[in-house]
């Protein structure tokens, strides 16, 4: 369904995004997952095609989209795709609704826009989406403001709009991170439930290695923009390779004791302007030796998956 081949980014001389390459089949999750900064966002714009909105470009690489090539596809094209046969669940619901409109003619608007079908067909299809989203009275809620709902349900909304146009690809960047715990697990488990009935594949990016666990089949380790560990979750929750997936699965709460310490990773994660020579991990890694300060890994197969790492293996 979805095939990312050695991705690379631009914003004029920048580039915050290096060789990312992944697959995604239909009816699979994908999870994308890394710190504030490693680039996850990045690669879903570039899916999206909404990198000229910021001023970035696809300098190199391929995106295959069900067979189609994207990266060199006009922006008039896209717009037929984006919305329709690619749907995009935003990150902040309170940003991406507006405020001025009612609910109904928001969500009515693309099925209207991608499959051509009158009002009142469109009003029709949106309660019965609303419905299946389980929010309750969908049918008063078209007649409500987003200021009149909560966060989770303004979520829902956001995603009964990427749903209205029957699309075969959803991404979904960070979309529980304006929302409680309580709510983000009814959302993470929503988003599962929607790619079981409807066999959509799903592109889901989130910092947390615990809803990755939870939903994905497969999962791709960013860092500093770059894919630096993928493989089927089962594998790299058994056996990670990279020191920095190590320490991501490191910081899961593991239980309830009172003596019980979360853990951390030491350091931040570089920005563009100063990301390091050679392996980008190396500065906070505690495997890094001399050859890791000059050279950067190549990902090369390992196991199930694949890894970008000089000395790939257990934690020490």
């Amino acid at each position: 369904m979805l095939e990312v081949r050695d991705l690379e980014v631009a914003f004029g001389q920048i580039a915050p995004l290096c060789g990312v390459s992944f697959a995604l089949e239909k009816g699979e999750t994908l999870g994308i997952v890394g710190e504030s900064g490693s680039g996850k966002s990045l690669t879903a714009m570039s899916v999206m095609g909404l990198l000229p909105l910021s001023g970035g470009r696809i300098t190199a690489g391929s995106i295959i989209f069900d067979g189609q090539e994207l990266t060199k596809l006009p922006e008039a094209a896209y717009r037929k795709l984006r919305g329709g046969r690619l749907g995009l669940i935003t990150q902040n619901p309170m940003t991406s609704l507006d405020p001025l409109q009612k609910i109904g003619p928001q969500v009515d608007a693309v099925a209207r826009l991608h499959l051509g079908i009158t009002g009142q067909q469109a009003r029709a299809r949106t309660i019965e989406i609303l419905g299946t989203l389980r929010i309750p009275e969908p049918a008063l809620i078209c007649d409500r403001y987003p200021h009149q709902m909560s966060g989770g349900m303004k979520q829902r909304i956001v995603i009964a709009g990427a749903l209205a146009a029957n699309p075969d690809l959803l991404v979904a960047d960070e979309p529980t991170t304006a929302l409680d715990v309580t709510v983000q697990a009814q959302i993470i488990r929503l988003l599962d439930d929607l790619v079981k009935e409807r066999a959509l594949s799903l592109v889901l990016i989130t910092h947390d290695m615990s809803v990755v666990a939870q939903t994905c089949d497969k999962v791709v380790v960013m860092y500093a923009g770059r894919a630096i560990e993928q493989g089927p979750v089962e594998a790299i929750f058994a056996e990670p390779q990279h020191p920095y997936t190590q320490a991501l699965i490191g910081c899961i709460p593991k239980g309830l004791s009172e003596d019980e310490h979360l853990v951390g990773i030491p350091g931040t994660v570089p920005t563009v302007m100063n990301y390091p020579k050679g392996c980008p991990f190396h500065p906070r890694c505690i495997r890094a030796e001399d050859i890791c300060t000059k050279t950067s890994p190549s990902l090369l197969p390992r196991g199930d998956g694949a890894v970008s790492c000089h000395f790939p293996g257990a934690a020490p």
